[in-house]
């Protein structure tokens, strides 16, 4: 899932096993891996209309923060 507002969205990247058997000559080992998004639907007023989004929750927290101020 990505974000609505940002479109921050799925990242890939490697685990690496530091205990591994052989000598340090050779390299540990290392599988992909996946690193998601923390998204929420959430219903968001904008513009004093509400809109229901996939929202990741930086943008949710920093929505609350800009709509708190004004």
């Amino acid at each position: 899932m990505k974000c609505d507002i940002c479109g921050r969205g799925t990242v890939f990247g490697r685990n690496i096993r530091h205990k591994h058997s052989g000598r340090w000559v050779r390299k540990a080992p290392r599988t992909n891996r996946m690193y998601h998004t923390n998204v929420h639907k959430q219903t968001l007023i904008i513009d004093g209309t509400p809109i229901r989004a996939k929202v990741c929750t930086r943008c949710l927290r920093t929505h609350t923060k800009i709509s708190a101020t004004t």
